[in-house]
């Protein structure tokens, strides 16, 4: 046991430091996700609740493509679509090198569009608690529909999203394993390339197990702090 351990010591001939740094790749991959994915994902939302007929048909094609598709494939035609794409363009304009796209920037694009096309359906759940007095007592204050939104609507839909959103959270947490199908140097990799070298796939294994249910308690925890911070109005209201 002692000699496992080892396996993990920061020093020559130990794992350590490579384990953090695809553990750190990990979850800053899934952070990058959030500032594009929540923010898309509220717009496929608004746009499926558009009177317009191609904003809502839009809205369509999006959730259902990218709900639909599994997530390694989506990231697949993303890194290799996106290379292939570029090359012909580049090669159009007189360029005759290779491209290679950065593989943190295709997988953060790929993951990106899974995670809005799964949050906008949460959104639009959200958004159908939300009573239609809101609205025609806003309209009522002289409020527009912009100041209605982001005043009366918004934090109300942000508390209701909450536990659904927590979920998608969980779930791009677990799908960036698949980066390492593009040889992206993640926590999965890593363990991957220790178990080649060491012959300990149980040891090495069971420390990314490890891994990844901290990032889920650690992420349950904020996750628990934002609600209780959201929510504090309501509970000033019952005392």
């Amino acid at each position: 046991m002692i000699e496992q351990l080892s396996l993990l010591s920061f020093a020559s001939g130990g794992w350590g430091q490579a384990l953090l740094a695809g553990a750190l790749v990990t979850i800053s991959l899934a952070l990058a996700c959030l500032p594009i994915g929540l923010p898309l994902g509220l717009g496929v939302a608004l746009a499926a609740r558009s009177k317009k007929r191609f904003p809502r048909a839009w809205a369509t094609v999006f959730s259902t493509v990218f709900r639909g598709l599994p997530e390694l494939l989506t990231l697949l035609i993303i890194y290799y679509g996106c290379q292939i794409a570029a090359q012909k363009i580049l090669t159009a304009m007189g360029y005759e090198g290779e491209v290679m796209i950065n593989t943190f920037l295709a997988a953060m694009i790929a993951f990106s569009l899974v995670f809005a096309a799964f949050s906008s359906e949460i959104w639009l759940g959200a958004f159908k608690t939300i009573p239609k007095g809101q609205y025609e007592a806003s309209a009522a204050l002289g409020l527009s529909k912009t100041t209605t939104f982001r005043k009366v609507v918004f934090p109300q839909l942000v508390r209701i999203a909450l536990p659904g959103l927590s979920n998608n959270w969980l779930s791009l947490l677990k799908d960036t394993s698949l980066v390492s199908t593009i040889s992206l140097v993640d926590l999965m990799r890593q363990t991957n390339l220790a178990v080649s070298v060491t012959k300990e796939p149980m040891f090495f294994y069971t420390v990314a197990c490890l891994g990844y249910l901290l990032f889920s308690a650690l992420s349950g925890r904020v996750f628990a702090y934002i609600e209780r911070h959201t929510s504090r109005h309501l509970r000033s209201a019952r005392t």
